[in-house]
């Protein structure tokens, strides 16, 4: 083997990844009798204080043959990645979500909802929930022998709602009371107590306004005004009542409103049909139909079983709207809108009104100020102005506070009318002519009916996708 004309490092050079877990060997000159030693290489190396998870064999094999490599960029070590740490979380003891509570489908595609009214009773001191703590991330090692740092786990958060208690060392949360355990909003935890009424909601038992969860064994009559912390069941049906919880909706025999009934739910909302109401909720369940109603739902609408009809109305949905059929052949005019709710909408034209007129008192106010700085300097500020001057500056600092506060809401607000990419409506059977699809920012009106299919955006349009079932 003959030494080549000029060191090694001249015919070589060695480069690091941007994250230091790899470093490549490439020939920066290439001559055709060029040859030298694995251990002439490894010194090469060296010098770029390549020390960690060195590739001999790649090595080896360079030195045996370097004109195969002539052309390439080789890996020739391998770095060790950091390990993140595992968040922690918090684990309930109990099994709270709707999900563990669906409705048995019987034989005929009816549902039956008395297994879904099944209360989550707990008793005074009872254990509910864990924190599990989070876990440090393991460094890992760039191949030039430094260490890198690892992210540790996020610590969870116990979230104490109602009549619940956390053990000192914020490990684990008890109830305080006898009742019922669910989530309201923010995830957090509460055990609320229960007003149950054995028949109909009439003129006998009048308003119920409770701090807790509310059972109805019978219908609730138009008129009538129901409002929970917790969650309301009913077994019967509704007519054009007004009902409003901070948890969970659920009716057994559904909604006959009359252009009257008010529904919020503050998570979900659980109903065989909704006829003439206006329903808002987090989630919206129906298994037969919804007609001629207004209903919003923050994440998803989902209207199947064996009817799973909409038609008339509109329905407005954070994330998804899915249903076995949309519209009817008289072609009935049926709104469907996701990706955007009119609440966000209505904020941030309010927001933007706010907005100037913060800028017109902050322009006033400095105005004002620049003033009173001149008069200060020419020694001509009194007692009486420098009060005011002091005032100024204070109003000045809760403005730009507030004119802050407003931009990164409108920011907020504005991230999320963009943010339509996951928007879809679901038809599984048919939807037929007279029927708006809104996407975010962009609409698609039905001409002719169309079966199985899936609308989301491709391309900057409302586009049209097969479902398969």
């Amino acid at each position: 083997m003959s030494e080549p004309a000029m060191p090694l490092s001249y015919y070589v050079e060695i480069s690091l990844s941007d994250d230091k877990l790899q470093a490549y060997l490439q020939f920066k000159k290439s001559e055709d009798n060029l040859s030298f030693s694995a251990a002439q290489l490894e010194e090469v190396v060296a010098s770029y204080h390549i020390s960690h998870g060195i590739d001999i064999d790649v090595l080896q094999a360079i030195a045996r043959e370097p004109k195969a490599y002539f052309l390439s960029k080789t890996v020739i070590a391998y770095g060790t990645p950091p390990v993140p740490g595992q968040d922690g979380y918090v684990k309930l003891l109990h099994d709270i979500s709707d999900d563990s509570r669906k409705p048995m489908e019987l034989e005929d595609g009816k549902v039956d909802f008395r297994e879904v009214t099944t209360i989550n009773n707990v008793r005074k001191g009872q254990l509910l929930a864990q924190r599990i703590f989070a876990t440090k991330g393991t460094p890992g090692r760039a191949v030039t022998g430094e260490e890198l740092a690892a992210k540790d786990g996020k610590e969870a958060r116990l979230k104490v709602g109602k009549n619940v208690v956390a053990d000192p060392e914020q490990k684990a949360i008890y109830s305080a009371i006898d009742g019922m355990i669910c989530k309201t909003d923010r995830d957090k935890i509460n055990v609320f107590p229960i007003f149950e009424v054995n028949g109909d909601v009439d003129y006998n038992v009048g308003n119920i306004d409770f701090v807790g969860s509310v059972v109805i064994r019978g219908n609730v009559l138009s008129g009538f005004k129901i409002k929970a912390s917790g969650d309301i069941r009913i077994t019967g049906s509704v007519e054009g009542a007004d009902l409003e919880a901070g948890g969970s909706i659920e009716i057994s025999a559904g909604i006959l409103g009359h252009n009257k009934a008010m529904i919020r739910a503050g998570s979900r909302f659980k109903s065989s049909f909704i006829q003439d109401a206006t329903v808002s909720a987090d989630e919206v369940l129906v298994t037969q139909s919804i007609m001629h109603s207004s209903v919003r739902a923050a994440r998803s609408a989902v209207c199947l079983g064996t009817k799973g009809l909409i038609v008339g109305g509109t329905i407005q949905a954070g994330e998804s709207v899915t249903a076995r059929t949309i519209g009817n052949s008289m072609s009935t005019a049926t709104v469907i809108e996701v990706g955007v709710l009119p609440e966000l909408r209505n904020e941030i034209g309010q927001l933007r009104i706010q907005l100037r007129s913060v800028n017109d008192n902050l322009d006033k106010t400095e105005k004002a100020l620049n003033l009173l700085d001149q008069l200060a300097a020419t020694g001509q500020l009194g007692p009486d102005k420098m009060a005011m001057r002091i005032k100024l500056n204070h109003t000045k600092k809760q403005t730009v506070e507030e004119q802050s506060s407003m931009k990164e809401r409108i920011l907020e607000i504005e991230k999320s009318l963009e943010d339509s990419d996951k928007a879809k409506v679901e038809v599984v059977s048919t939807v037929y002519s007279g029927t708006k699809i809104v996407l975010g920012r962009y609409t698609k009106f039905i001409k002719d009916p169309v079966s199985h299919v899936k609308f989301q955006l491709a391309n900057g349009d409302v586009a049209m996708f097969p479902v398969v079932r």
